[in-house]
């Protein structure tokens, strides 16, 4: 794969914790920069990670798949967008308790907007992709996201609702198009 596809799947993987580092911002009371760069930091740190994780799943099985890893890819991307897409109308408004701030709540938003990396990671590994360069930018890709998310949360609230969420299901769906498309025209 080349550069910009792993920077766009950067992106589209990046708009859960953008959502979330949003909610964060609305949240965080008193905000100052050393919050945006906490919630920054672990966001893009499990991002960065769990491609890892799951591109070491991956490589373990991809020998038996070999036939079919590109129906798999397409599959697991189709599904997580969709995923994405779906959740998008499910957003509920942060309450103010809601502190992201505390270790274990920062911590359980990083790995739950990460899951998706972990496909992810198993994606390229059965298609026998490189992992390190990937989840270098998926990891800086989404600390930026991220940190810019909490100052517009912090700014501007809700403003942007879903719609994040929805464009970055769609990147998503279309890496899945393009990688199924790419093998079966070998």
């Amino acid at each position: 794969m080349h550069f910009l596809t792993f920077v766009l799947i950067g992106l589209a993987l990046a708009m859960d914790a953008f959502a979330v580092s949003i909610a964060s911002g609305v949240a965080v009371k008193k905000l100052q920069f050393k919050h945006a760069l906490v919630i920054a930091c672990w966001f893009g740190g499990f991002q960065a990670v769990m491609p890892v994780i799951g591109w070491l799943c991956g490589a373990s099985v991809s020998s038996f798949i070999e036939g079919f890893d590109h129906w798999i890819a397409f599959l697991l991307l189709t599904v997580i967008g969709g995923k994405m897409i779906y959740e998008a109308f499910k957003i509920e408004e942060v309450e103010k308790i809601f502190n992201p701030m505390e270790t274990k709540i920062i911590f359980m938003l990083a790995v739950a907007t990460s899951i998706d990396a972990l496909a992810v990671g198993f994606s390229f590994a059965i298609l026998k992709d490189g992992i390190v360069m990937p989840a270098v930018i998926i990891g800086v890709v989404t600390f930026i996201t991220s940190f810019i998310g909490v100052l517009i949360g912090d700014k501007l609230g809700y403003f942007f609702d879903n719609k994040i969420e929805i464009a970055a299901g769609l990147i998503l769906i279309a890496i899945g198009i393009k990688i199924l498309i790419s093998h079966l025209i070998k």
